[in-house]
């Protein structure tokens, strides 16, 4: 068996890093930083395309005890200059792809832009102590509407993520993992870089997702694990997967947005291995419940990962995880965010007393497997009875004719709230507002149905492929979906 020194680590098919390779990489440009006058948290943050070269500056960061936040691509000048004020960032790295970009910002007082190309002259980096409170990693939440908050990660937390994903999905050192998602996003730094790297996989960083590009990007690295969201899964179902590329795959993983039965056992057919859920939040770090690959559970997301608890938060504020009793999903542990910054307000109405509060719902059952019901934000009060959206959107995609749906609630002068279902129809001439209404009334009962049913030819998504609830919403309020302007996007 090969050291772990001379396996791959990082490829993108044209540039490939054993991990010694990356070693002396995030070496060089960490001894580099250091030379410029970075000090442990610093923050630096991280404006250049999708490339191996942001991820050895993102590891470098967090080597020397600095404060990453990789921004997301093509921001506006103004949103990049705001989030920068933000971040408090001290370096702005860039590519030669963002140089004219980056020159155009009128930077904070006390930031430093620096072209990545600084950094990489070989240079020796002291041993540095870097404490395990450390702020280790920035992540702008995904907010779709007002502005996203800035979660603050440290070293501890990254660790404790990591752990907990390696020992409940079994990730070794044989495992290789196709990297398809944002950086920017909590998911795709700390279960698709950290998480495999700590186990001495390998990790293949491919272009961005897109489903036609699968099966090339499939057969080429034939890997052991991929992980996506359920738009994604969906998207790669009209794809032709060549049986060698599937050969290796062992596991896929999904998670950040609920996903129906349907879909589930229709990418378990089209892969040929388990569907992995899972349920994370970002100020949680990423990851807290998962399903175990050899054990998974249709309908949950998971089991909790070791090093975290998670428990339900009844009504009255106590806190259980007895079988079937329906809670506030709350989570405790070193991977707790130490606050959004520079919002203390926020932080304390999201954590107190060492738990964080998600605003999700859930129940565990018997064995220890964690459901989410739904949202206490989204939940639809009509005349006085809540009702859970995903409930009635799972009654909805449980129809064959269904691609796609999402329920919303619209004010009602008599009930307060009613249902509206947005429904993408596999074929717009063979369904109408009754069906979808049938489906529901013979699932649950009558308040449940839906007052109005709007079909759309896609849904809205927010940048990392979920469903866009909070832009539905606003937009139905708005009038967006009058009957008078329904045509336009309707099918």
């Amino acid at each position: 068996m090969r050291d772990v020194q001379d396996r791959t680590a990082l490829t993108d098919g044209a540039r490939t890093l054993s991990y010694a390779e990356l070693a002396r990489a995030t070496q060089g440009v960490a001894a580099n930083l250091l030379a410029l006058g970075a000090g442990p948290g610093d923050v630096v943050a991280i404006t250049m395309a999708r490339s191996i070269d942001a991820v050895i500056l993102l590891l470098a960061a967090i080597r020397q005890g600095l404060c990453p936040c990789v921004f997301e691509p093509k921001l506006a000048p103004e949103e990049v200059g705001a989030r920068l004020v933000e971040t408090g960032a001290r370096f702005v790295a860039h590519d030669a792809e963002h140089t004219a970009f980056v020159r155009e910002l009128t930077l904070p007082e006390r930031a430093e832009a620096i072209d990545f190309a600084r950094l990489t002259q070989a240079a020796p980096a002291p041993a540095v102590e870097v404490a395990a409170q450390c702020p280790a990693l920035l992540l702008f939440t995904s907010g779709s509407t007002g502005r996203p908050k800035v979660v603050q990660l440290t070293q501890a937390a990254l660790l404790n993520n990591a752990l907990g994903v390696l020992e409940q999905s079994e990730l070794s050192s044989d495992d290789r993992l196709l990297h398809v998602m944002p950086i920017y996003h909590t998911n795709g730094v700390n279960n698709q870089l950290f998480a495999p790297l700590l186990a001495g996989a390998s990790v293949a960083f491919c272009p961005r997702f897109r489903a036609e590009e699968m099966p090339r990007l499939m057969a080429r690295f034939e890997p052991t694990i991929i992980t996506g969201v359920p738009t994604m899964y969906s998207r790669m179902l009209a794809q032709h997967f060549d049986a060698q590329a599937l050969k290796a795959l062992r596991m896929a993983r999904c998670g950040s947005a609920p996903i129906t039965e349907a879909l589930h056992r229709e990418v378990e057919a089209k892969l040929g291995c388990p569907l992995v859920i899972s349920y994370g939040l970002s100020e949680a770090t990423c990851t807290s419940a998962l399903n175990p690959p050899t054990a998974r559970r249709v309908g949950a997301v998971g089991k909790v990962l070791p090093g975290q608890t998670v428990k339900l938060r009844a009504a009255d504020g106590t806190m259980t995880d007895t079988p079937n009793a329906e809670g506030e999903i709350c989570i405790a542990g070193p991977n707790l965010m130490t606050g959004y910054l520079g919002a203390p307000d926020a932080t304390s109405r999201t954590v107190a007393d060492g738990w964080l509060r998600t605003g999700d719902l859930g129940r565990f059952d018997h064995e220890g497997y964690l459901y989410v019901t739904g949202r206490i934000k989204d939940v639809i009060i009509r005349g006085g009875e809540n009702l859970s959206p995903l409930l009635i959107e799972s009654a909805i995609v449980a129809q064959s004719d269904v691609a796609a749906c999402c329920v919303v609630g619209r004010a009602n002068d008599d009930l307060g709230e009613v249902p509206v279902a947005f429904v993408v129809p596999k074929d717009p001439a063979a369904m109408d507002a009754a069906h979808v209404q049938d489906a529901v009334r013979t699932q649950l009962s009558r308040i449940y149905v839906p007052h109005e049913v709007i079909f759309v030819a896609s849904l809205p998504e927010t940048a990392v492929g979920k469903v866009d609830r909070k832009t539905l919403a606003l937009r139905l309020a708005a009038g967006f979906y009058d009957e008078s302007q329904t045509a336009a996007w309707s099918l």
